[in-house]
């Protein structure tokens, strides 16, 4: 089912460990989905899933309310949402999600994070389609088979339940994401390690490891970027 789950989480822990990054980003993230609704998460579907994500990657509360607080005040500030697609050395692809209040900054700083690092920008749809937007929860668990079928007698449009590690892997259709962590909540799991929307590969190669250096430059230079919100990739050996 494209990248393992496990690279999933390991990118995850990657970014928790340089915390002020990230919660600068779910700063942006949750400013951006407060302007564009109401500042109230029970009315806000949007808004309440980032917070959900927020919680479950520790961002203070201090953050998170000066990020709605920012929402409710007069400032006209506005963030768009820009996908870039790009080749990187040795067949990569790269696929990199952004919020900018900026758009010639953000797509100035993406070209030269691949230019820089022997990769090239792509047309719009010239990764993606290599690529499956699916729902991806995470969480502490056995029993496959079980988990399975409660959701399906939930009529919840699931892909795939796996069991790995001791976790269950949850793939689901993009709009049934939400749906089936709901669903999951009322069977009592209530701490998950990943409820995302990831954008996965539908084949995964390896790089030799010269074409692997660069392409993780690649991958730090655009992860280090304050617009840049998630960076999807088709490599298995990193």
């Amino acid at each position: 089912m494209g990248r393992k789950w496990a690279n999933i989480v390991a990118k995850k822990t990657a970014l928790d460990r340089a915390n002020s990054r990230v919660y600068a980003k779910f700063g942006i993230e949750i400013y951006a989905a407060a302007k564009a609704g109401d500042s109230d998460p029970h009315s806000n579907q949007k808004l309440k899933f980032v917070l959900e994500r927020a919680k479950y990657a520790n961002v203070p509360k201090h953050i998170i309310d000066r990020a709605i607080d920012k929402a409710k005040g007069n400032t006209d500030e506005t963030f768009q949402k820009l996908r870039y697609e790009g080749f990187g050395p040795g067949g990569s692809m790269i696929i990199v999600d952004t919020l900018t209040s900026n758009i010639n900054r953000t797509a100035a700083n993406v070209r030269k994070a691949f230019s820089k690092n022997g990769g090239n920008m792509g047309n719009s749809g010239s990764v993606s389609y290599s690529f499956d937007n699916t729902g991806v929860i995470v969480f502490k668990g056995e029993d496959a088979d079980s988990w399975l079928e409660y959701l399906m007698e939930e009529n919840i449009d699931v892909r795939d339940v796996m069991e790995e590690d001791g976790a269950i892997i949850i793939y689901t259709e993009p709009e049934a994401l939400h749906l089936a962590k709901e669903a999951l909540e009322k069977k009592a799991v209530n701490k998950f390690d990943v409820t995302e929307l990831e954008m996965i590969a539908q084949n995964e190669i390896d790089l030799a490891e010269k074409d692997l250096e660069k392409f993780t430059k690649i991958v730090d230079t655009l992860e280090d970027d304050e617009d840049v919100q998630k960076v999807f990739h088709n490599i298995e050996n990193v």
